[in-house]
């Protein structure tokens, strides 16, 4: 069972309120269950974090970086992250602001394969 922070509730709430273009795009193709039978949480607390796209039955995490994800520190802390994501049992993937953008087509795509592999239909 994952854990649930109640501290980030409302910082899940405020991200939710103030998401970019790229969580934006991709929120428009992945909510109600646009990919049959599953369900997406955005801005959804999982332990101390707080993750991009959540689906709980394909046990999938899908973060979207901007630029300051490519500094050293976050690089460090995104890496921790993961592993503590991985560790809980959840797949995590990773697209650049500018891949939603420029190629939605190519990140669902992306993101198909790997809910396959979990829910194994649609």
């Amino acid at each position: 069972m994952l854990t649930y922070n109640p501290n980030l509730k409302f910082k899940a709430r405020s991200l939710r309120s103030n998401m970019t273009d790229a969580e934006n795009m991709l929120w428009s193709r992945v909510r109600r269950k646009q990919i049959p039978g599953v369900q997406f949480y955005r801005q959804k607390p999982i332990g101390d974090y707080i993750v991009d796209f959540y689906a709980p039955q394909a046990k999938l995490v899908i973060e979207l970086d901007g630029g300051q994800h490519f500094e050293p520190e976050q690089q460090r802390y995104d890496g921790r992250r993961a592993l503590y994501l991985q560790k809980q049992g959840l797949a995590v993937l990773r697209f650049t602001n500018v891949e939603v953008l420029k190629n939605i087509e190519g990140v669902m795509e992306v993101i198909f394969r790997e809910v396959r592999k979990e829910v194994g239909h649609f």
